[in-house]
């Protein structure tokens, strides 16, 4: 009989001991096997550190083995996990749709920005197709019909819009082709807009039958592009009275309802709440802090007048004074040739704008004059029952107002009574 040691190990386990020497043993039927093996290797100790060693390359062997067990299990999760994320959902139907999906894995490299940006603009391109057969559905049926698309449609447009700027404005944090990126999301950025316009011409139905100065602006998210632009500037003033319907519950702060910059000074006339500070009407860069309290999501009517002589100012909320003071900026004439913003702080003539200081909410009968109001003129106003009272310099006026970005563009209700 023959006892093989070595070979019945397997030829892994040998590659542990360096040289190894297979030995052959004869052993009787009726032998001792440990004896004959003792007696050919030399010594029971020697065999015995044989063993041992065996056994210790056994287990780290079997520690390696479970090493890349763990590890193949963490690529395969990795490699699911990204070929879930690669794929842009569509936003569907029902409660159960998806928006966007983003990426989450931290050690794996986003997809270019540019590329989202041209798969977002593909998804608008197909939301607009669709809208494109609901006008000749609705052009084809009554107008009750078209009136039940209405929930319909403002909440899926809101759902879109919700997603699609959040997404762009995400991307700007990170994009890496400035001058790309930007062309791609001015593209995005102008068929939302008029998305939202057709949208709202056919939700409403009543666009040419309503009234000019019936409309209110919103503003829906903070973003650094959503803004409206009056198409007249201001003359120079030495007095003036500006009014406006206002709507908002954004924290910290509402931001920017308007700003006025002229050349050499993007501070000249600025209405701005930014983070925990109070509202605070700015001239020529002069502050006065404005005793509001108009956060609460509710319309709101807010007037502020102002002379040039002593610098003298009033506030109002909802009709009623709440505050006065004087020497904001004193025999300082407002300057002509400016541009003037809605939704938007410029730093720079026209632009500069910063997201973090953007108006959210909505905004409504921005109206200028270029002399202080009365408090009866103001309470009017407030009141609805001052129906012809319209600023002399600005008034509000679908025709007046151009709008960027996916702010939107709706009938306003809060005077309802002036018909």
């Amino acid at each position: 009989l023959l006892l093989l040691l070595g070979p019945a190990l397997g030829p892994a386990l040998a590659q542990g001991l360096g040289q190894t020497r297979f030995v052959c043993t004869s052993v009787p039927l009726d032998g001792d096997v440990c004896a004959a093996s003792a007696l050919g290797t030399g010594s029971a100790e020697e065999l015995k550190g044989t063993v041992l060693q065996l056994r210790e390359t056994v287990l780290q062997q079997k520690e390696t083995i479970m090493n890349q067990k763990e590890t193949i299990r963490e690529l395969t999760a990795k490699l699911g996990r990204c070929e879930s994320q690669s794929v842009l959902e569509l936003p569907g139907e029902g409660k159960g749709r998806k928006g966007f999906s983003k990426n989450t894995m931290g050690d794996l490299s986003r997809p270019a920005a540019a590329e989202t940006l041209s798969q977002l603009g593909q998804t608008l391109q197909s939301l607009k197709t669709r809208l494109e057969n609901l006008e000749q559905f609705s052009r084809m049926n009554s107008s009750s019909q078209t009136n039940n698309l209405k929930d319909i449609l403002q909440n899926k447009i809101d759902d879109l819009e919700k997603q699609v700027l959040s997404r762009v404005n995400s991307l700007e944090e990170g994009k890496l082709s400035p001058r790309n990126e930007s062309e791609e999301r001015g593209k995005i950025e102008s068929t939302l807009t008029s998305l939202h316009q057709r949208i709202s011409d056919l939700e409403k139905g009543q666009k040419d039958n309503r009234p000019p100065d019936r409309f209110q602006l919103t503003f829906p998210l903070r973003t650094n592009y959503m803004y409206a632009k009056v198409k007249k500037s201001l003359p120079e003033m030495y007095a003036f009275s500006i009014c406006m319907w206002i709507k908002s519950s954004a924290s910290p702060g509402m931001g920017t309802p308007f700003s006025y910059a002229v050349p050499g000074q993007a501070n000249e006339l600025v209405l701005i709440e930014w983070g925990n500070n109070p509202m605070e009407i700015l001239i020529n860069d002069k502050v006065a802090k404005l005793p509001f309290a108009i956060n609460d999501g509710k319309w709101h009517h807010i007037c502020v007048t102002w002379t040039t002589r002593d610098g003298v100012w009033e506030a109002y909320q909802d009709g009623t004074q709440t505050g006065n003071g004087e020497n904001l900026a004193p025999y300082h004439p407002i300057k002509p040739q400016g541009v003037l913003v809605l939704g938007q702080e410029q730093d720079t003539l026209g632009g500069g704008f910063d997201a973090t200081q953007a108006f959210v909410g909505e905004l409504a009968h921005f109206n200028v004059w270029d002399r202080k109001l009365s408090p009866g003129e103001v309470y009017g106003l407030a009141t609805c029952s001052s129906k012809a009272l319209a600023g002399n310099v600005i008034a509000w006026a679908e025709a007046n107002i151009d709008i960027y970005g996916g702010a939107t563009k709706w009938t306003f209700e809060a005077c309802r009574q002036l018909n």
